[in-house]
């Protein structure tokens, strides 16, 4: 069973690409489906395990980093206050989110996108990890005009995401994730076009598997 891990920074087409590559290989795209699965688990909304999500638009790097500098935790080295209503700690929804993905992984294969999946499944036996990254002025001018958009909205939409995902990873598990030596294939989907990256994760992943 192919499994494909997906790090992406904001700006560089993850969310089409984790699901054309699903698509080529036969396998599950695996994204929303995590978090639906805790929620289920933990007896809770799909709204409040969102809201744990490190990629949900008013997820958990939004929660947290809106309210940077009062001093309450530390989230990966900024001090956060993180409201005291939410139901369930971050670390619980990470901790089961890690065991749904990993079980995933082991049953179906799957397209993994975010949640630190080439940390987690870095043993996983041929497994391909995939970096999505470009300079930054192309990340703007891409999302800017995808979601039409001024460069200033989508800068302050890319550095807010950015800081969210490098965050949960550097908390959770210790690691950078703009560490090449995590990946076996590092792309710049600003400047090669989506399906040739497409068509180049898929002949990776089938080449390992």
């Amino acid at each position: 069973m192919r499994v494909v891990t997906i790090s992406a920074t904001y700006g560089t087409a993850g969310g089409h690409i984790g699901p054309a590559v699903a698509e080529s290989l036969g396998v599950p795209f695996v994204d929303r489906a995590i978090a639906g699965a805790v929620a289920q688990e933990l007896g809770c909304t799909l709204e409040e395990a969102l809201a744990h999500d490190d990629r949900a638009e008013h997820g958990l790097g939004r929660l947290l980093f809106s309210a940077m500098r009062l001093p309450t935790v530390t989230f990966g080295g900024v001090d956060m206050y993180v409201p005291g209503a939410l139901p369930h700690a971050p670390e619980e929804f990470v901790r089961h989110t890690e065991r749904i993905l990993v079980e995933t992984a082991r049953a179906q294969g799957g397209v993994f996108l975010g949640r630190g999946g080439a940390v987690l499944l870095a043993d996983h036996p041929g497994a391909l990890h995939v970096r999505l990254d470009a300079p930054l002025a192309r990340r703007i001018r891409q999302t800017a005009t995808l979601g039409g958009l001024s460069e200033r909205e989508a800068r302050k939409i890319i550095e807010d995401n950015d800081r969210a995902r490098v965050a949960y990873v550097r908390h959770f598990y210790r690691r950078d994730p703009a560490d090449v030596s995590l990946y076996h294939l590092v792309l710049d989907s600003t400047a090669i076009p989506v399906a040739t990256c497409v068509d180049l994760i898929v002949s990776a992943a089938e080449a390992l598997g």
